[in-house]
């Protein structure tokens, strides 16, 4: 174990923290559970509060550019009131509960440059400290993976993925900020859009998709920013022909000539049942994104992107 000597609000010679999370990927819903591992310091203290933050790193927009902060998106109280003697060693286990709209971070175990922390904070005798600062990592709900492989299929590239603060209107959206999946279009529709960005809102029954396309404009009309949703249940991740879902999703979203206000206009299809004797289940596999779309070289930007990240959240904490 690698202990964090928590040596700002604590004082010298305070406990030390290591937080060690279950090996794998959660799921967006699912469960994170792992121990929290104390080590007294040079005297005894009464620990009043142990909790856990999750946390993100999101991008903010504003007219004058943007920037990017750490927000914390859910805490947990894991443990407290006890008395740590000096120099003891104690496990506090933990099993929490993930929020359904988490992000994902990664798909079929390749990253996808979305950066999910979670921070360990310990008080004593009424001053916190932050210590331990861990990578999250959250894999797709089977539906959301569904998708995702059959824009894979489709022939769409992976450009970026990222978190912007900010809510999109007319949706479900719990959490302060939401995740965009940023996919190139391949030939057949490359005509009409310049990329599409996904979101996913997910809840216990359904998962929203949020589908922003750029279109491009002819050579009489400018182009705009079209917007569609459509809900999706979690079991008919089985049943539905997702290629052929997704592309009608895109055609319809592609084709859309309804002329645009300064508001967003959505496309809804309020608790849409896909695909209703569409086709068969699909196989499973890593086909899709993670095959062709999510490369080598994007993979080893986000390794060192996401090491800076916590060694820079690691350095701060310690202040």
């Amino acid at each position: 174990m690698v202990f964090k000597r928590l040596l700002g609000a604590l004082g010298v010679g305070g406990p030390a923290v290591d937080t060690v999370l279950d090996p794998g990927p959660v799921l967006p819903g699912g469960t994170l559970s792992g121990r929290v591992h104390l080590r007294g310091g040079g005297s005894d203290v009464e620990v009043e509060h142990l909790g856990l933050e999750l946390i993100a790193r999101v991008e903010a927009e504003y007219d004058e550019g943007e920037s990017t902060g750490t927000v914390a998106f859910e805490r947990f109280t894991v443990g407290g009131g006890f008395r740590l003697a000096a120099e003891e060693e104690r496990s506090v286990p933990f099993q929490v509960a993930v929020p359904w709209e988490t992000p994902v971070t990664e798909l079929h175990g390749r990253q996808l440059g979305v950066v999910l922390g979670v921070r360990t904070e310990l008080a004593v005798a009424g001053a916190r400290d932050k210590g331990d600062l861990d990578p999250l990592a959250v894999r797709p709900l089977p539906v959301q993976e569904a998708v995702l492989d059959a824009f894979g299929r489709l022939g769409f590239g992976f450009r970026s993925a990222d978190l912007e603060l900010g809510r999109i209107g007319g949706t479900g959206q719990r959490l302060p900020f939401y995740q965009e999946i940023e996919l190139i279009p391949p030939a057949q529709y490359a005509h009409a859009v310049h990329e599409i960005e996904l979101t996913f809102l997910a809840t216990p029954e359904a998962v929203e998709v949020v589908l922003e396309a750029d279109r491009r404009g002819g050579p009489f009309t400018a182009g705009h920013d079209a917007l569609s949703r459509f809900t999706v249940r979690h079991e008919d991740v089985s049943t539905v022909d997702w290629a052929a879902e997704v592309d009608g999703w895109v055609r319809r979203l592609a084709e859309h000539r309804e002329a645009y206000a300064t508001e967003a206009a959505y496309l809804s299809d309020a608790y849409h049942s896909p695909g209703s004797g569409a086709g068969t289940a699909l196989a499973a596999g890593a086909a899709g994104l993670a095959a062709g779309v999510v490369g080598g070289l994007v993979a080893a930007e986000v390794v060192d992107e996401i090491g800076d990240f916590f060694e820079g959240e690691d350095e701060g904490g310690d202040d």
